[in-house]
């Protein structure tokens, strides 16, 4: 069996061709190096941290539900139900693309952590004796919060902790007592959900 050079010479050519076909003008750019058009309309309203809220439209608009119980091996498990969603990887640009980002995590208001996949461990430290608020917020990856008719993205559940009895350590104590229930605060995810178990 011998070798030619025509492969080499004929896969040059198809790897020229495919290179020059993908420099040529695709939907997402203009002429001019000009970015593609901006996803919905950035407000003046501004969440607690003071970023801006990026407003869409309500169809077809990313939606959020948390549901948070117990862990079995202590701490608070977290599940999101996203719609309309997907998170962006790690070192995605800083630009605002339809339907994707990240989502944080607020207890109390508190900022606590940013997330990339729909399930979460919250620490029990974070939650300690009584009742609190677990929000989740989608962001767009340019910072801006995700919002539909001037109210962000978000959904809430209201969590318990109770104290510990005689002989019975905290996270043991957490896991057999808490409640898990969903709360309206009048983000879009929250509206007629009631997410978790008593």
């Amino acid at each position: 069996m011998t070798w030619t050079r025509r492969p080499p010479a004929a896969l040059a050519l198809c790897v020229l061709l495919l290179a020059g076909s993908a420099g040529c003008g695709s939907g997402d750019a203009r002429e001019g190096g000009a970015s593609p058009t901006p996803v919905g309309e950035v407000l003046e309203s501004r969440d607690q941290e003071g970023r801006p809220y990026r407003e869409v439209g309500p169809e077809g608009a990313p939606d959020v539900g948390i549901e948070v119980q117990p862990g079995a091996a202590g701490g608070w498990d977290v599940r999101l139900t996203l719609r309309n969603f997907r998170f962006s990887p790690a070192g995605a640009a800083a630009r605002a693309v339809a339907g994707r980002g990240l989502v944080r995590l607020f207890v109390d208001g508190r900022p606590v952590a940013r997330l990339r996949a729909p399930a979460h461990r919250l620490d029990t430290r974070l939650v300690p004796r009584g009742t609190h608020r677990v929000t989740a917020r989608l962001y767009a990856d340019d910072g801006t919060v995700w919002a539909v008719d001037g109210e962000p993205v978000e959904s809430t559940a209201d969590i318990t902790a109770s104290e510990p009895g005689p002989g019975v350590t905290p996270d043991a104590s957490s896991r057999r007592k808490a409640r898990t229930q969903g709360a309206d605060t009048g983000g879009r995810g929250s509206p007629g959900r009631a997410l978790g178990a008593s």
